[in-house]
């Protein structure tokens, strides 16, 4: 008996191996790529890996002006620069694991690792394979999960196939199409080439962003004044009870009655209050969680969470589960994590009866995020905080809410009041054990109703109201999956490709001026695109498979429909859109004034060279160009030889050089460049120059100078200048 195990990457193939059987013996395809063979209750065993998908959608004929016949091919065929390792795998699993007595597909019990392993099933392995196959289901890399899945496999679920399949479709239709369409609209507008991106999921989200941006643009701030009293015996600031006071003439009323006056304690009210442990990390959770503690990206975390689960560390992370099951067996996990004598600490006070808190959500295919309990031998700086931060949060969910008793005040000074609030712990509870949370702690001041208090100052602070807050990647990430837009695994990568596209800049979220005007123009001429509701009308479809209430080829089919309606009206404004599309797209990438012309010099991008370069924006009339470094960016510092910016490129360490490659140096000069006269503003030579409206004169120590005039005004202002 043969059976043939896939798996979902090299490190689960080798776990997975050693788990079924330690004797597990590795051999290499092509002298690169790893598989295993091994013996289990007589039967061979062989163990192959994918690396992620192997297979993708492919065009049928690549002619076509828009691709909706597809099929699936070798990843390697389809981007033979970037995935030409993916072959390797592929000729591998082709050649060793046809033929097998049985099939267990043992990737991530996901939609996107079902799809991955059902691929791979069925090209690599044969069509065949299919009728013979099985499913592991495990949330861990552990011994005893996987020996568990082995034993009790289940069949692979048709549903999640089909959802993964309808995805996939999906996407390729809307990003590709409306890509390649925005991109002929930019060449037959203005005959250029830009490398434009647009998505089913990545679009609303710049919708989001976008809407944000006009709030706070349109914003105006309106002004208010907040009143407080500083206590004089008592490091406090009460604030005067009305809060943010938006009539002036009331704000000095309350300065000009209180000011030099002491108070009187009116009234003082102690109360409790508890606060529960947090709920179980899931996806979204963990990455807002990291961000505000670490600041770390939610791509970021998600990737570290990735690997600490491939290394048997951590559970599965891509769940949506806020709930721990019993059969998780805590107290063995806690057994093994109290070898770590930090965790030992807090191990060392849980309750006899472990009992985490537990939130709302679940998820069927795998519990909430938690530490497995075996010990990392080895972590990086930033994987480690991670797995401190998991560990930490497992822990607290055991113990009992943290108490805390509050000192609410109001003081009446000259028949105005003024309060204070102070608050501290009574009982730490689970804050003790989760050291990621500050705890209020704060010194009651001893003082009785009726007690005068003296009064050092009456302060009047002149405030504005504040635009809303922007959006940084972790909250962006909440505002998706509250308006239920891509999906948890999806979510990160679709906030990196706005920032690769250079739709969005900073921590704290700004649309750039490309962005805004990609949204603006697709709202304006193809608004179906921008639109929630259809997106959110399709992830509802999606995850509608699961239940039997809608068809993998339905939605494809309708799915097509959209699309096509959108690459009409696209179609229907062709120049329109590409002329907005590209005057943004020129504006966004201005680096500074050309030093030849009146235009201005922009970075732009050869599909032939495949790199980018600086241009003038009025080529062809001005031909100036230069060459960037491959990874180069833009420092703020200019050169002090000829005023162009200074770059950055390469690194260790980084060289920092003049745009022009060829200043300081000697070259050879074309004709002498006639001199007019003496500039007006700097003294220097002005020479004539040409630009997009035909000549005029300019200053030679242009761009330090930007002194300009017409050729026919030359003379009054050089007389003037006398």
């Amino acid at each position: 008996m043969h059976e043939v195990i896939i798996c979902e990457k090299p490190s689960s193939a080798e776990k997975i191996a050693k788990a079924l059987d330690p004797k597990a013996k590795a051999f290499k395809y092509n002298k690169k790529v790893k598989y295993w063979k091994l013996k289990r209750d007589e039967k061979d065993i062989s163990i192959f890996s994918a690396v992620g998908h192997l297979y993708s959608l492919a065009k049928d004929n690549p002619k076509d002006e828009f691709f909706f016949d597809l099929h699936w091919a070798p990843l390697y065929e389809i981007d033979k620069k970037n995935k030409a390792y993916t072959k390797n795998y592929v000729k591998a699993i082709e050649k060793h694991a046809r033929g097998a007595d049985k099939y267990i597909h043992a990737c991530d019990y996901d939609i996107e690792g079902t799809l991955i392993g059902y691929l791979t099933l069925k090209y690599g392995c044969g069509e065949d394979s299919l009728k013979k196959a099985s499913r592991m289901k495990f949330s861990t890399l552990t011994k005893k999960d996987i020996v568990e899945a082995y034993e009790n496999r289940i069949d692979i679920d048709k549903h999640q196939v089909d959802g993964g399949i309808a995805r996939h479709v999906l996407d390729y239709y809307f990003g590709v199409n409306i890509s390649k369409a925005l991109t002929q609209s930019v060449r037959a507008a203005k005959s250029r080439y830009l490398g434009l991106s647009a998505g089913r999921v990545q679009t609303p989200a710049l919708s989001i962003l976008v809407e944000r941006e006009k709030e706070i643009k349109e914003f105006v701030p309106e002004p208010y004044w907040l009143i407080k009293a500083k206590l004089a015996d008592y490091d406090i600031v009460a604030d005067h009870v009305d809060g943010k006071i938006f009539d002036k003439a009331r704000a000095e009323e309350i300065l000009s009655k209180c000011n030099g006056k002491d108070g009187v304690v009116d009234s003082i009210r102690i109360s409790h209050s508890t606060t529960k442990p947090p709920v179980p990390f899931n996806l979204g959770g963990l990455q807002a969680e990291a961000y505000n503690v670490f600041g770390f990206s939610p791509k970021k975390t998600q990737v570290i969470a990735q690997k600490l689960y491939s290394d048997g560390y951590t559970s599965y992370p891509r769940t949506s589960s806020q709930k721990l099951p019993e059969s998780l067996d805590f107290k063995n996990i806690f057994m093994q994590l109290k070898k770590n004598k930090e965790f030992g600490k807090h191990i060392a006070k849980l309750p006899s009866k472990l009992k985490p808190h537990e939130g709302k959500k679940d998820d069927a295919a795998h519990p909430a995020i938690h530490p497995t309990g075996i010990l990392p031998k080895s972590l990086d700086k930033d994987e480690k905080k991670i797995y401190d931060l998991i560990v930490y949060r497992f822990i607290a969910l055991f113990f009992e809410a943290a108490k805390f008793e509050s000192m609410s005040t109001h003081i009446n000074i000259s028949e105005e009041l003024f309060g204070f609030r102070r608050r501290r712990v009574t009982h730490k509870g689970w804050m003790e054990h989760y050291p990621f949370r500050k705890i209020d702690n704060e010194e009651f001041p001893e003082i009785n109703e009726g007690d005068v208090m003296a009064v050092e100052e009456i302060i009047s602070e002149e405030k504005e109201t504040k635009p809303p807050a922007r959006y940084n990647e972790a909250s962006l990430i909440k505002e998706l999956e509250k308006r239920e837009l891509g999906t948890k695994a999806t979510r990160a990568d679709i906030i990196t490709k706005l920032y690769d596209r250079k739709y969005i800049s900073g921590n704290k979220i700004e649309v750039n001026q490309l962005g805004e005007n990609i949204f603006d123009t697709l709202n304006e001429y193809c608004s179906n695109l921008t639109s929630e509701e259809l997106t959110r009308e399709f992830e509802n479809k999606l995850e509608s498979i699961n239940d039997d209430e809608a068809t993998k080829d339905e939605i494809i089919k309708e799915g097509r429909q959209e699309v096509t309606n959108i690459l009409m009206d696209i179609e229907k404004n062709e120049k329109e859109i590409g002329s907005h599309i590209y005057d943004a797209y020129q504006e966004s990438n201005i680096i500074c004034p050309c030093p030849n012309c009146d235009g201005n010099l922009v970075k732009r991008y050869s599909p032939k060279t495949k790199q980018s370069f600086v241009g003038c924006s009025n080529y062809p009339d001005c031909k100036t160009t230069f060459s960037l470094p491959k990874g180069a960016r833009f420092l703020k510092q200019t050169c002090d030889k000829c005023g162009l910016p200074m770059i950055s490129f390469g690194s260790k360490p980084p060289v920092h050089a003049c745009l022009d490659p060829n200043c300081g140096k000697e070259k050879t000069k074309p004709a002498q460049q006639e001199i007019v006269g003496k500039c007006p503003q700097c003294g220097g030579d002005l020479i004539k120059r040409s630009g997009r409206f035909g000549e005029f004169i300019g200053c030679k120590s242009f761009p330090k100078c930007r002194f300009t005039c017409g050729v026919d005004e030359l003379d009054a202002i050089l007389k003037a200048s006398k």
